[in-house]
């Protein structure tokens, strides 16, 4: 390793040497051209324009997939994404050229997608959302200082949802949905329902260093492991909804001067049964399935489901947490894996190169390759390292090359 990465490393605690015990650092230079580590890649650049559009437990970082799109894609080649998650595999793709298509369970995550990759009339954008904003400022105002309306009080919002009366305060709850109420009021309402939703999850009663997983709301003063001393909990949705409208017109911008007209298809279904257009021949794959008992993807984003009404698929994920890791459930996420791998492949080129990334601690995708048809070239290992939520403790993912026999 190189100085920097070692100064690097020594800066975040990051222990070289058990790092060099699993990784294959030489080789990863040598085949890729990148160690994989990204230890010198600043948390700025790891969230770079739409990658922060909205947080999103367990994505990974987009320097990943550009080193491994460079190497084995060329512009104009189509790929695809059959859990296209967060969308982080499109718009990289799409920087460099190349055509891409996802395939994602999620409603959330589909909005999210199509928020990202989206071409927008910019000034049109950015006149609504700071509109919605200054109306969301005056009802707040009004909120908060009493001040009566022309006809009596001021206007109250309600709704049924028992998750968002428990996870929020009273006066962030009459901003969310106040909000909420005028996003049909405006074109661009996908960059609205995001701002919301990125916002909502910010102003849950919820302690300050626990975004990512919080347990149950907090009602009373906290100490606060981020700010190390003793916190309240957060009271209001706008000081966030003003924060994100900017940060939103900002990345949006930043992407619309990098992107290219490389074509980016989302589809809402599941990947398992999910028909592609017949004409599409694929030249590639480049994914990250969910892992086998560790995130629930609709949980992990309720308030959204909640805010919008998106439907439950739940019982749909593979893999999901709720299923935990017995024997039984790494079967069952076998099967739902190799099902969607071998009704996707026959889209895919001969020979196509299929890259999957993940967390394989049960040692279940040879045997997931051999099932679908895949001949397995070479296997790549990397840590994962300084992710953003607090649960940062340090593993190690496999990137899996096989290709279509």
């Amino acid at each position: 390793m190189n100085e920097d990465i070692r100064i690097a490393a020594e800066k975040f605690g990051i222990d070289l040497k058990q790092i060099e015990e699993i990784v294959d650092i030489k080789k990863n230079i040598d085949v890729l051209g990148n160690d994989l580590t990204f230890i010198g890649v600043r948390e700025k650049d790891r969230t770079k324009h739409v990658h922060r559009l909205h947080p999103y437990l367990g994505k990974f970082i987009p320097q990943l997939v550009e080193v491994f799109l460079k190497k084995y894609f060329k512009q104009g080649d189509i790929i695809l994404d059959p859990f296209s998650g967060s969308g982080t595999t499109l718009v990289e793709a799409n920087v460099l050229g190349i055509n891409s298509i996802g395939i994602e369970l999620s409603p959330f995550n589909v909005l999210i997608q199509r928020v990202k990759t989206n071409s927008y009339d910019i000034v049109e954008v950015e006149k609504e959302v700071k509109d919605a904003l200054k109306r969301l400022k005056a009802f707040s105002r009004k909120i908060t200082k009493g001040t009566n309306t022309l006809f009596g009080e001021v206007e109250r919002f309600d709704t049924d949802s028992e998750y968002l009366n428990e996870w929020f305060s009273d006066r962030a709850l009459q901003e969310i949905l106040f909000y909420r109420s005028i996003i049909g009021d405006y074109r661009n309402q996908d960059v609205l329902k995001t701002i919301l939703s990125r916002s909502a999850r910010s102003s849950r009663l919820i302690p300050h260093y626990d975004l990512a997983r919080p347990k149950r709301p907090v009602r009373e003063t906290y100490w606060c492991i981020k700010h190390k001393r003793y916190c309240k909990p957060i009271d209001e949705a706008l000081k966030f909804i003003n924060r994100y409208s900017y940060d939103t017109i900002k990345r949006i911008k930043e992407f619309e001067q990098i992107r290219t007209e490389a074509f980016i298809k989302i589809y809402h279904g599941d990947s398992r049964t999910f028909e592609l257009p017949i004409n599409f021949m694929i030249d590639g794959i480049f994914t990250s399935p969910p892992y086998v008992g560790i995130i629930d993807y609709h949980e992990q984003h309720r308030y959204a489901y909640e805010l919008f009404d998106f439907p439950r698929l739940d019982n749909l994920e593979i893999g999901r947490a709720s299923k935990g890791q017995s024997e039984v459930a790494r079967e069952e996420y076998v099967k739902g894996i190799v099902e969607v791998f071998k009704n996707v492949s026959k889209h895919l080129r001969d020979k196509a190169p299929i890259f999957i990334v993940a967390n394989d601690k049960y040692n279940l995708y040879p045997n997931i390759g051999d099932e679908c048809g895949f001949s397995l070239i070479d296997v790549f290992e990397r840590p994962v390292l300084m992710r953003t939520e607090r649960d940062s403790n340090k593993y190690f993912e496999s990137i899996f090359y096989f290709r279509k026999i």
